[in-house]
């Protein structure tokens, strides 16, 4: 056995074991239980997400003194104009691959979870229900939670995106609609998993962002 399937299996049981949990409190549902493992999978991704989303804050507030350093040397030395930049990355404590890391972890969660839901051996299918589908291992055929996917995906980039860099802001209209496509054709379960855990982030987000809030004007500058 390989040890990706080790993780599909690993999965499985703690999918399995999260609706027995559900049924021990009286409500019995496999929808129910992949939203207790999207909060077990936040919690567990909680220190790599939260300095994920400081580095991503950091980046937007020190963005105007990005641009002073660009303008300055673009043209002259482009090689001291990274240097500086890179200097005041580590002034303020940020790495800029931070938000790389949970991501790449994500992936392979996302996949297993994908592999699981698509051969789920459901104890009882009726307990595979949500609302309006049929069959959590289905794709929804009204793309509700795909169309929320996206719609959580921009509201929790919107957040972070600095509006003068013409990447992000690119990417903050391009990844809602490439995430809701992929929710598309995939089973639902796995659609409800990533509107769970963004609309769990854009809460994380919200607090990081108030927290830190003050600190704009002193890194900005005035």
């Amino acid at each position: 056995m390989g040890i990706f399937q080790s993780i599909v299996n690993g999965m499985t049981w703690l999918l399995n074991n999260l609706y027995y949990l559900t049924g021990s409190i009286g409500i019995p549902s496999y929808a129910l239980a992949i939203i207790l493992l999207t909060i077990v999978i936040k919690a567990a991704l909680y220190p790599l997400t939260q300095k994920q989303m400081k580095s991503m804050l950091g980046m937007q507030q020190i963005q105007p003194k990005i641009k002073e350093i660009q303008e300055k040397w673009k043209n002259k030395d482009p090689k001291k104009m990274q240097e500086e930049i890179m200097k005041l990355y580590k002034e303020h404590n940020i790495n800029p691959a931070a938000g790389c890391l949970p991501l790449l972890i994500q992936m392979p969660i996302l996949i297993a979870l994908y592999r699981s839901l698509f051969t789920f051996p459901y104890e009882n299918p009726a307990h595979a229900t949500f609302f309006w589908l049929q069959n959590l291992t289905d794709k929804d055929p009204l793309f509700i939670l795909p169309v929320l996917a996206g719609v959580t995906t921009y509201l929790q980039s919107k957040m972070t995106t600095m509006s003068n860099d013409p990447t992000q802001k690119m990417m903050l209209y391009t990844m809602p609609v490439f995430i809701g496509w992929i929710s598309a054709t995939v089973p639902a379960g796995l659609a409800l998993y990533w509107v769970v855990f963004n609309i769990a982030s854009i809460v994380q987000q919200y607090f990081i962002n108030k927290q830190n809030l003050p600190l704009k004007g002193e890194v900005g500058g005035k």
